[in-house]
């Protein structure tokens, strides 16, 4: 009988110091997907847009909460016109984040995609201002940027049994964690082959990431533990896996 076609391996540890289990994706962690920003990505709108390179910034960011905003509006506030294209629109509207009808708060949108984003041509560059300014200075994109935009695509999901005890799963982010509007995107970069190109697996190239969603000591045990298996011994990711004939 055949399997899923969305078939994953994950191995989990036990943390009894904090009283939980850590879950992970070694399908998707040792795979060798990358972020393609700028280098062909189709976006995810409705169609394919590679020229207009607004990868996954076409609907703005969701703010996890008040650290998070106020993290980013300093961050912000470091930006010079020459890095950021749209600041002088952010000024003007007052300040680049807002909170929605739905009571969320968001980042604004300029023409179709987030505020913070630079169009193609900018003088400063295309992409994210957060991210560009921080490797400018030589720090980390994941100090500037809103939390969900420099988490994709992982995603840590947390579970409480009635006993108390925390599950934590370390996944890559699916179509269906943006809810129904993930089902109309004409693309999703860990759906494609396209985006699976890296020179080292995601559990390197994505070291920081990582440990910032899980800490240092459970990254160092998955990333142990792949290591001492062997990386090429795990289940290849679906999107590069050969078809069922």
């Amino acid at each position: 009988m055949a399997g899923p076609e969305d078939l994953h391996e994950y191995v989990s540890f036990e943390d009894d110091v904090e009283d939980r289990t850590w879950v992970f994706d070694l399908t998707f962690l040792t795979s060798s997907w990358r972020c393609i920003f700028g280098a062909g990505c189709p976006g995810v709108l409705t169609g394919p847009a590679p020229e207009l390179e607004h990868g996954c910034c076409s609907y703005g960011a969701h703010f996890t909460d008040d650290d998070d905003r106020t993290r980013t509006e300093a961050r912000a506030a470091q930006l010079t016109d020459a890095q950021w294209q749209h600041r002088r629109v952010a000024a003007r509207r007052g300040g680049p984040i807002k909170v929605n009808g739905q009571g969320e708060t968001v980042t604004r949108m300029v023409d179709g995609a987030c505020i913070f984003l630079n169009r193609p041509g900018f003088v400063g560059g295309a992409g994210c201002a957060l991210h560009r300014s921080a490797l400018d200075r030589g720090e980390r994109h994941i100090d500037w940027k809103p939390d969900v935009c420099w988490q994709l695509p992982l995603r840590r999901h947390d579970e409480t049994d009635s006993h108390g005890h925390v599950t934590s799963t370390l996944r890559e982010w699916k179509r269906r964690d943006w809810g129904s509007g993930g089902l109309d995107f004409h693309w999703w970069c860990t759906d494609d082959p396209q985006a699976f190109v890296g020179h080292q697996p995601v559990y390197v190239e994505l070291r920081d990431e990582i440990v910032e969603l899980v800490g240092a000591a459970p990254y160092a045990m998955v990333a142990d533990h792949i290591e001492r298996r062997g990386r090429e011994t795990y289940l290849p990711h679906p999107a590069v896996r050969p078809a069922r004939t």
